[in-house]
């Protein structure tokens, strides 16, 4: 009988003991899940993000845009410069002469397509050069906080905001015979030529270009020095160092990436410029200024040789593609010297 009642009294306690576990097991909720496992690759390590398989599809959009404005408008210009294409052949021109490489042979050869490209390099670099000092100096005086420096800002970034037809126009205003330029630089004994026609044509593009462009420079050089840290300008204060060694070793290094690309942009921008000169000076221009894109546009609507000039664009483009490469080849470079950069 003694026996009968401890198994009794051992069965009891086992039970409420699996209850109580079974209660608390409940209150303290499911098991938290077991998180996947990203699947290895075949030798042994596992796929990072960009081997994973990603929705190509979404890239359609985007890739047909691209294709219908950028690529088929390049297909369809190097395929007319390999034609005979000319105010008689437009109508038909699928079917007009096909003639090879003979629009770039004269393109290069006989046509004034070379003295075009000279110029638009040299008014370009001018530019370029004059406008790199202008904009780091605005950039350093307005960096540091002072009264009014919110509309000294916006007074340096008229020239940029205003559409380059505009920029043109009233400086074809100013540089008209007697005009204001012309009675400012005589009134100070200062004799003065034709700023719109003659040799001086060449020098007018370039002041024109510099005074609508340095405040793109600033606007970067700008940025560069706003990423200057506070604790870089503490330590060479602290170390005494003076304004020029200060620029040189602390602010110059910062700008080096802003400006390199400022100079790029400004170049492409300038040698594909369209507008200031044709405004500027007209159609057609005088020889000193009849820069690429003006050349292009006389050959096409003013000569009506549409293959030749189609030749004279391509070109153009593969001479803007080789700095844009080089630049950014060297970009690339500069990212896998970096620590973090890709090896």
């Amino acid at each position: 009988m003694s026996t009968d009642a401890s198994n009794e009294v051992r069965l009891v306690a086992e039970t409420a003991a699996s209850r109580a576990s079974r209660t608390a097991a409940a209150e303290a909720g499911p098991p938290p899940a077991e998180e996947p496992r990203e699947p290895l690759s075949p030798s042994g390590r596992r796929k990072g993000l960009s081997e994973r398989n990603r929705p190509l599809w979404m890239l359609i959009p985007g890739g047909a845009l691209m294709i219908i404005i950028i690529v088929v408008p390049l297909l369809l210009g190097i395929y007319m410069s390999t034609l005979n294409l000319d105010q008689y052949t437009l109508r038909k021109w699928i079917s007009s002469p096909f003639i090879g490489v003979e629009n770039f042979v004269e393109a290069v050869g006989t046509s004034p397509l070379l003295h075009s490209v000279w110029l638009s390099v040299s008014y370009s670099l001018i530019a370029m050069v004059v406008t790199l000092p202008l904009g780091i100096a605005a950039a350093v005086a307005t960096q540091n906080a002072f009264k009014g420096r919110a509309v000294v800002r916006s007074i340096f970034l008229i020239p940029y905001v205003l559409p380059a037809f505009v920029v043109a126009t009233v400086w074809r205003t100013m540089f008209q015979p007697n005009g204001i330029v012309d009675k400012v630089l005589g009134a100070v004994g200062i004799d003065t030529g034709l700023w719109l026609n003659g040799p001086q044509t060449f020098w007018t593009l370039v002041l024109v270009q510099i005074w609508a462009s340095w405040p793109f420079i600033y606007l970067l050089a700008l940025s560069g020095l706003q990423a200057v840290d506070h604790e870089v300008h503490e330590a060479s204060a602290l170390d005494g160092a003076l304004w020029w060694n200060k620029l040189r070793y602390v602010i110059f290094p910062y700008l080096k990436g802003p400006l390199s690309l400022a100079f790029l942009i400004g170049m492409l921008h300038h040698i594909n410029n369209f507008t200031l000169p044709f405004v500027l000076f007209g159609v057609p221009a005088p020889s000193d200024v009849e820069v690429l894109p003006i050349l292009t546009y006389v050959t096409s609507f003013q000569s009506f040789r549409f293959g030749l000039s189609a030749a004279m664009a391509f070109i153009s483009l593969v001479l803007i593609a080789i700095p844009l490469f080089v630049y950014l080849r060297a970009v690339k470079l500069d990212d896998a010297e970096t620590p973090g950069g890709k090896k």
